[in-house]
């Protein structure tokens, strides 16, 4: 069977949303070619010198690439993939030239086409994300590694929200916390809380397609063997307290889960959102402070927030 390539040129910020709309079309998988990526690669902060001029890789932009099977009739979805990358704007992100194209790939290359983008990707000095298909070995006693299967959906995690997030789940968790992870996408975020020491963790998804994703790549980390993950729509009907909730999600979609997330936390409970823009940062803000919550810290990196803010334990408690 012949395999169709859908390759879309957008911008950073897009490329999550992108990778929705083509997975949700029937995609067997995506890659991601992020310019963005190379911010990972810091010679301070990883210990070791890693000049990243000399990675093969595209220094603008992002490009999407999703593959179709034969068996389903592009002519008749790829109008409504163009045109709802398209409305993307509408929701504030920037998606550059938009440029949907379209290439075939023979049975014989399908295997191989995806997998050269994606490489091991130090996201700090401790952990480091890694391709199924790759062997490798970790520089340190102490490192830990997550292992993903980008072809399931969503890429390997290297976007850089998602570094945000692992971040500041790095620098938040200490151990023996309740976690919920909310739009969970491949699973990564819960992988990193059990790695950094959460008791229990709850992965909740709507796409049925990220929960069948999620799934395959906790299987692939012996850690996360006891993390649950279902679809569900953000936090609606669930019951399980938090001491830490964590969304790497767009901003209005972040907006609609506030209240929920405040419910659900427990006094000096953290919520960590990311996915944020910062031309969105002042809306994301206002609510937040209005719900009552506190700002504790705020990761940065090109465009890209990730934000980390505190319910507050009650006077007198």
């Amino acid at each position: 069977m012949n395999w169709t390539e859908i390759k879309v040129k957008t911008e950073s910020e897009a490329v999550e949303a992108v990778s929705n709309i083509l997975m949700e079309a029937g995609a067997s998988g995506v890659a991601i070619e992020d310019a963005a990526d190379l911010t990972a690669y810091s010679e301070d902060k990883l210990g070791e010198y890693i000049d990243k001029h000399e990675i093969i890789h595209i220094r603008e932009g992002a490009n999407v690439m999703a593959y179709f099977p034969e068996t389903i009739f592009l002519p008749e979805i790829l109008p409504h993939i163009e045109s709802q990358i398209a409305q993307l704007p509408e929701f504030g992100l920037n998606i550059g030239l938009g440029e949907v194209t379209t290439s075939e790939v023979e049975e014989k290359d399908w295997a191989t086409s995806w997998k050269k983008y994606y490489h091991p990707v130090p996201v700090s000095r401790f952990l480091t994300i890694v391709p199924e298909w790759e062997a490798y070995t970790p520089r340190h006693d102490d490192e830990r590694v997550i292992v993903m299967d980008p072809g399931m959906a969503f890429g390997t995690g290297t976007h850089p929200t998602t570094l945000l997030s692992l971040q500041a789940l790095e620098v938040t968790l200490r151990g023996g916390e309740r976690v919920l992870d909310v739009g969970t996408g491949s699973g990564i975020l819960s992988i990193a809380a059990k790695h950094f020491g959460a008791e229990e963790v709850q992965a909740f998804d709507l796409d049925d397609v990220a929960v069948a994703a999620a799934k395959r790549n906790l299987d692939l980390n012996p850690i996360a063997s006891d993390v649950t993950v279902s679809a569900n729509d953000l936090l609606e009907n669930i019951s399980m307290t938090a001491d830490v909730i964590v969304a790497n999600i767009l901003p209005h979609i972040i907006l609609r889960m506030v209240g929920d997330a405040w419910n659900l936390l427990e006094e000096g409970g953290k919520l960590i959102v990311s996915g944020i823009i910062l031309a969105k940062e002042g809306e994301i803000l206002e609510e937040m402070f209005s719900q009552g919550f506190e700002l504790l810290q705020k990761f940065e990196q090109q465009e890209w927030l990730a934000l980390v803010f505190e319910k507050p334990v009650q006077d007198g408690e």
